[in-house]
This record gives C-alpha cells, structure tokens and sequence, in this order.
C-alpha cells in the first residue's frame, strides 16, 4: 500500500477511507477479538509491544516481541536486553526491558498479573487510561501508547495520537500544531476535536485514528 506524500484534504482523506475501509474494519475486528479469546499472558505480551513501540515505530515494536517473547513472564533485564542487541531488534535495548521488568513486577505483586480483571474493574473509560498512563510503576506507556494497549486489546474511543495522526489533523486544519500532545491535557483536547472532525466527516471514530496513521505509513498495522 503506497503512501500519501500529498498533504492532506477531507477530500483525500475520504477517497482513501474509501478504499481501505474493508481492511480497516477488519483489522478493528482482530483488536476485539483479542479481548473475546486472549489469556492475561497474551495481553502482556501486548501491553510489552507498546512499551517497545513507544519512542520507536510498530514495526520495530513487533520485532522486539518477537525477541524476548520467550523471557516475557521471567526473564531478567540483562537478558533481555542481550536478545534485543543480538537480533538488531531495537534502538533502546537497555531502556525497554528495565520498564518492562518493572511494570511486570509491579503487576505481579499487585493483582498477579490478573490483567483482564484489572481492566475490567474499571467502570470508566478514562480512569482505564488515567491508570495506564500515570500510575509511575507502569513505565513507558504514557496517553499515546495507553491509548494504542487498549485498542489493540479490544477497547474503542481511544484516539492513539502519534506524529502520523497529528500532522494530519494538523494538515486538515483541525488542530493548529503538528506536534504530538505531551501531557494530559493536550492529549484530551486534541482527541475531542479529532471525535467532533470523525463526526463531521461520518467516520467512525476509530476507523478515522486507523486511516490517518495509513495515509502517511502506507499501512494498516497495528
């Protein structure tokens, strides 16, 4: 799928949802069923893709699953990190597995890794966030990649705002600023006008996040 060096217009944008609204909606499809069949081993394993993309891409991120996934429930820090050098995985292999380390540790001694029960206990959509993204033993997740755990675990409503999506908001003149949002204020303001453009525009929430990051990755991953 080729990417959109054109800026970006509703009229474009609306020709492209077009033509990768079926993909879209099935790649939405994967993300709930997720939810419906995964064990809390599996949403770990999602919650550490996160970690690995943040500061890095989605590609980088599953490579580096794809590396440690085997010492994901007890593997240590160092060796960890020597699997991620040994296959050229990531750019932070020191950084990444110390807050995966002790985000598993603080999961574990907290609620056993329990991590469906966890997210379940939440009754609103926000606090699951707020949790995710603020609770300082949870490192490396920030709203971004908060956003990014929860939709790719079945959650909707979550507007995963990195640079792709913003530049183009930005372009589209539904944000002034092309820079991602860096605290929690400015993450909500940007997504509630995101929401009130998918409105606008009749397309849903969700499938808008997904087709944005496309038009300028050229793909619909996750």
């Amino acid at each position: 799928m080729p990417r959109d060096h054109a800026p970006v217009t509703v009229d474009r944008l609306r020709v492209i949802y077009l033509a990768r609204r079926n993909e879209i909606r099935a790649r939405l499809t994967e993300f709930t069923e997720v939810w419906h069949t995964a064990s809390d081993a599996r949403l770990w394993e999602e919650m550490v893709f996160c970690i690995f993309t943040a500061g890095a891409s989605a590609k980088m991120g599953l490579r580096a699953v794809e590396a440690v996934r085997p010492l994901l429930k007890t593997g240590r820090q160092k060796t960890m990190t020597r699997a991620l050098v040994e296959a050229g995985a990531h750019r932070f292999p020191n950084a990444r597995p110390e807050y995966i380390v002790i985000t598993r540790e603080y999961l574990r001694r907290s609620f056993s890794m329990r991590l469906r029960e966890r997210l379940e206990s939440f009754r609103d959509a926000s606090e699951r966030r707020d949790w995710l993204a603020q609770d300082p033993r949870i490192k490396g997740l920030g709203y971004k990649e908060a956003s990014h755990f929860l939709r790719n675990v079945g959650f909707k409503g979550y507007g995963i705002l990195d640079k792709h999506v913003v530049q183009c908001l930005a372009e589209m003149g539904v944000i002034k600023s092309a820079m991602p949002p860096t605290n929690r204020k400015n993450y909500l303001e940007t997504e509630a006008r995101m929401r009130e453009f998918a409105k606008q525009v009749g397309i849903d929430f969700d499938e808008l996040d997904l087709v944005l990051w496309s038009m300028k990755t050229g793909e619909v991953l996750k």
